[in-house]
C-alpha cells in the first residue's frame, strides 16, 4: 500500500488489480465499479384484526458514489490472450467533491463504500472480487458553533398524590459542544435538593442512532459513558467543580445523511422521590479534528482554553461504574413505563456500544485497515488464474 485506505470527499482512490495466471488465458474484459450507499432496513409486525397479522418492511437508500472504469477491453470483439504469470492493472478515480458521509455500521442500516472488479472470459462464469474502503468526513471542532459553551437549568417538584416533598433543581455547564474521542469533559453542575429525601446525581453520555424510511423513524439508543456523584442529603446543595467524564472510542457524529443520523448527548440526572427522573440534556458533537488551542485562533478563545487545561488533568477512575440501561435515565415523557427505583444493570449493557461506526479511534483512522469483503462463485469451476484487487 502506497497510501492509507481511508479517504474523504475529493480524495483520489488509486490501486491495482492483480491477475495471477497459471496458464495462457483469454479475457473479454476486466471492469471496475466503485460504489457507495447508505441503506436502512427493518421490519415491524402489524395487526389487521383479531386473527390477522402481517409484517411491514421499511427500507431506503441514498447513493453517494457510482463510478465505472474499464481496465481491459477486447478489441474487435476478440478476446485478449494473456500469457501465464502476474499481470497488474492500475486504476484511479476521484471521490465526489461534495461532502460524503462517514462510513457506518448500525443495527438497522449502514453506510459503505467499495470497489468491485469483474473478470469476463469466453464461455466461463464471471469472476468477481469486492473490497471495501473507509470514508471519514472530517468534523473540525475548532469552529465557533462547536466551541460555544453549553448550559442549562431544570427543576421538578417532588410529590406523591396530595403530599409535596419539595423541589429539586439541576444546573449544569460544559465548556463547549464539540469534543473528540479520548477527551475528558469537565462537568460543572449544582444540585439543589430542597426535598426531605436524599438524591444521587449522575451524568451519562448517550448515543442515538436514527434510521429513517418511508416517513417512519427507528432509533437505537446506548449509554457510552457514565459518572456517578455523591449522595446529596435532604435540604442540602452539592456542587461539581469540573467532575470528569471521559469520552470512549466512539465514532463521529453523522448529521448530513438523509436516512441515518448519529447524535450524542450529555445527560445530567437525579432521581426525584415520588416522581419521574429529572434530566438536563446538553447536546454534544463528536468530531475528528481535535481542539488546537495555540493555532490561528482569537486570543479570547485561546485564553479561555488555557484556563480549562486544568480540567484535563483530572484523573479518571481505572474501573468506572458500568452504565445502566438507557431506560433508567430517560424522562417520563420518553418512556411508557417508569419505576421509581434505580435498578443496577450488569456490565454487559455496554454491548450496545459495539454497534458503532467502522472507525472507532477517529484520531488514528489513517493507520487502520479497511474492512474486507469478497464474493466467491457458489459453484466454482477449475480456473487457471487468481484475481486480486488492491487499493491504496
Amino acid at each position: 500500500m502506497d497510501c492509507p485506505p481511508v479517504f474523504s470527499s475529493g480524495d483520489v482512490v488509486s490501486g491495482r488489480v492483480v491477475l495471477e495466471l497459471f496458464g495462457e488465458t483469454k479475457v473479454d474484459s476486466l471492469k471496475l465499479h466503485a460504489e457507495g450507499y447508505a441503506k436502512v432496513h427493518w421490519t415491524e409486525s402489524r395487526s389487521a384484526g383479531s386473527s390477522t397479522a402481517y409484517t411491514q418492511n421499511y427500507s431506503d437508500e441514498v447513493e453517494y458514489l457510482n463510478q465505472r472504469e474499464v481496465l481491459l477491453q477486447a478489441d474487435n470483439c476478440e478476446a485478449t490472450v494473456l500469457p501465464a504469470g502476474r499481470h497488474e492493472f492500475p486504476f484511479s478515480f476521484q471521490l465526489p467533491e461534495e461532502t460524503l458521509v462517514t462510513s457506518f455500521e448500525g443495527k438497522h442500516g449502514s453506510i459503505r463504500y467499495w470497489v468491485k472488479v469483474k473478470l469476463h472470459r469466453p464461455w466461463c462464469p464471471v469472476r468477481k472480487i469486492k473490497k471495501e474502503f473507509t470514508v471519514i468526513e472530517p468534523i473540525d471542532i475548532n469552529t465557533p458553533s462547536l466551541l460555544a459553551p453549553q448550559a442549562g437549568t431544570k427543576d421538578k417538584l417532588a410529590r406523591t398524590w396530595y403530599r409535596n416533598f419539595g423541589q429539586v433543581s439541576v444546573t449544569a455547564k460544559i465548556d463547549r459542544k464539540g469534543y473528540t474521542p479520548g477527551e475528558v469533559i469537565p462537568v460543572f453542575a449544582e444540585f439543589d435538593n430542597a426535598t426531605s429525601r436524599s438524591i444521587v446525581p449522575k451524568a451519562f453520555i448517550t448515543q442515538t442512532q436514527t434510521f429513517i424510511a418511508r416517513g417512519t423513524m427507528k432509533q437505537k439508543r446506548s449509554i457510552v459513558a457514565t459518572l456517578c456523584g455523591d449522595l446529596v442529603s435532604a435540604r442540602t446543595r452539592e456542587t461539581w467543580h469540573g467532575r470528569a467524564i471521559k469520552i470512549p472510542p466512539v465514532g463521529p457524529s453523522i448529521q448530513q445523511c438523509r436516512i441515518i443520523k448519529v447524535e450524542y448527548m450529555l445527560k445530567v440526572c437525579v432521581d426525584v422521590p415520588g416522581t419521574s427522573k429529572l434530566c438536563l440534556e446538553l447536546p454534544l458533537v463528536i468530531g475528528t479534528i481535535p481542539l488546537h488551542p495555540f493555532g490561528s485562533r482569537t486570543s479570547s478563545i485561546s485564553s479561555h482554553y488555557s484556563v480549562n487545561l486544568e480540567w484535563l488533568r483530572m484523573a479518571i477512575p481505572e474501573q468506572p461504574e458500568p452504565p445502566p440501561e438507557y431506560s433508567s435515565v430517560v424522562t417520563e415523557e420518553e418512556a411508557e413505563q417508569r419505576n421509581n427505583v434505580v435498578v443496577q444493570q450488569p456490565a454487559e449493557d455496554l454491548s450496545g456500544i459495539m454497534e458503532r461506526p467502522l472507525m472507532a479511534f477517529v484520531q488514528e483512522f489513517r493507520f487502520r485497515p479497511p474492512p474486507v469483503y469478497s464474493e466467491i462463485d457458489p459453484n466454482p469451476q477449475p480456473l487457471n488464474m487468481r484475481p486480486r484487487c488492491m487499493t491504496c
